[in-house]
């Protein structure tokens, strides 16, 4: 069964019990106030990967990715330094309607994920449709005594009276400094570290509470959305590492304070994607989206590939050379995939337990990356042997490797023994027998290329 790093607990752990049938997932959706770039892709992945690895494993998932389209604050200035909601401000830039901005960017969102091969979550809500949850959430804890309402219509959480908070990004409430959030100092707050709810004012993007009318913090809409669709018992919880704190330890201590016992057994976090070295931004110009690397000329799925290459806890440098690379790599897969498909079945290779378990030792990708590679070279397996491994890890990879079959030239009959002869005789250093095999292939019609990562062929 697949383990993880659990963040809270700081260490890997299996994220489900023996003889569990379904995973329950809730992954941070999208702001869609611009275009994803593929560091904000990188997560949505990584989750992709757990739902595909338990899926194989006969579990069904049921998960849930939110879309945030209302309550998100700017917390870049260089977008906006006053704090606004993430979506009006964006609607100001382009002069359109907030609801224009948040469907179009959640449209691209849905596109880049497709492209991805990420599996469709069973629920995507929106903030903008789930306001009603959130009331309910807020009046509940206040009910219980770990919220409170300010004269102004403001609601907040009260951070000391959920004990154990700070438990997943180690942060401790008594050495947190007024000022550590956006808002700054607000003297409504009976302690610094407590967060808004429910904030009151502004024309745009407000609904009717108890309390006052206003809109939904931007924390308490996971914590709503998590108990709505998934229940009071989540397996996993994913994000990335940015998310650990404030998001994830407020939305923890809401929903647990809400229900009476821990909601989510396990958080998981992926770690910061860096482009040529430096933390993509609008200020340093090296924002990259997945539209960009189609007008380079490359697959999408090379984004994917590119992106395995890392364990996805691992901070990432990604380069366009290594985006180059990947494409590369993908297409050759996809040829040679359709090259053994011509050959006849056969078992699939005994190096599937080692790659199935570096996919299930905490998404140990490289590895497995670096197994496919192995039994691609090895001229002990069978061409048909490595037809049927590729394609059962392509369930898990989601690279579409099956894609060139029936696109490529038929080898004669007898040519691809005659290739797999001559890459055994080239591993073992036996020149005369390869020269010799080059030239019975070429009476065949069939042109043989080395290059540093083995033998190619053309008709």
């Amino acid at each position: 069964m697949l383990r993880l790093y659990d963040t809270r607990h700081r260490q890997v752990e299996p994220i489900l019990p023996v003889g569990a049938r379904v995973l329950r997932m809730y992954t941070c959706g999208p702001t869609v106030y611009r275009y994803a770039h593929v560091g904000n892709l990188r997560s949505y992945l990584f989750a992709d990967l757990v739902r595909r690895v338990v899926e194989r494993r006969g579990v069904r998932a049921v998960v849930c990715r939110n879309i945030t389209d209302v309550g998100h604050l700017v917390d870049d200035a260089e977008i906006d330094p006053l704090g606004e909601d993430k979506v009006l401000a964006a609607a100001r830039a382009e002069g359109r309607s907030p609801l224009e901005v948040a469907r179009f960017y959640e449209e691209a969102f849905r596109g880049d994920t497709l492209a991805l091969n990420l599996r469709m979550p069973e629920h995507s809500p929106r903030a903008s449709e789930s306001i009603e949850l959130m009331v309910e959430l807020i009046a509940k804890l206040l009910e219980k005594g770990h919220a409170y309402a300010g004269p102004d219509g403001a609601v907040f959480f009260d951070a000391r009276s959920f004990s154990s908070y700070g438990e997943i990004s180690g942060n401790r409430l008594e050495e947190l400094r007024p000022g550590h959030r956006v808002e700054g100092v607000d003297e409504r707050k009976r302690f610094h570290a407590d967060w808004a709810l429910w904030k009151p004012g502004r024309r745009e993007l407000t609904w009717d509470a108890p309390w006052g009318r206003g809109f939904p913090g931007w924390h308490v809409e996971c914590s709503a959305m998590l108990l709505a669709y998934l229940g009071e018992r989540v397996d996993v919880h994913t994000g990335g590492i940015d998310l650990r704190f404030p998001h994830h330890e407020d939305e923890r201590a809401q929903a647990d304070s809400v229900v009476g016992h821990e909601v989510v057994r396990h958080w998981v976090h992926g770690e910061h994607l860096l482009f040529d070295g430096r933390k993509m931004s609008k200020s340093t110009g090296n924002v990259v989206l997945l539209s960009d690397v189609v007008d380079a000329g490359l697959d999408p799925l090379a984004v994917r590939l590119a992106l395995m290459e890392h364990r996805y806890r691992q901070q990432m440098n990604l380069t366009w050379d290594t985006l180059h690379a990947a494409d590369r790599l993908l297409r050759r897969w996809r040829s040679k995939v359709a090259e053994w498909a011509e050959s006849p079945s056969q078992p699939i290779a005994p190096a599937a337990d080692a790659i199935h378990r570096a996919f299930e030792d905490d998404l140990d990708t490289p590895l497995a990356l670096r197994l496919l590679r192995d039994l691609e070279r090895s001229p002990d397996v069978a061409p048909g042997s490595k037809f049927e491994t590729f394609l059962h890890f392509d369930h898990l990879l989601g690279l579409d490797l099956s894609a060139d079959i029936g696109r490529v030239p038929t080898l004669p009959p007898g040519a691809a023994e005659l290739i797999t002869a001559r890459a055994r005789a080239r591993d073992a250093h036996d020149w005369p027998t390869s020269d010799h095999l080059r030239d019975a292939l070429a009476k065949l019609g069939v042109h043989i290329s080395d290059t540093p990562t083995g033998q190619t062929w053309t008709l």
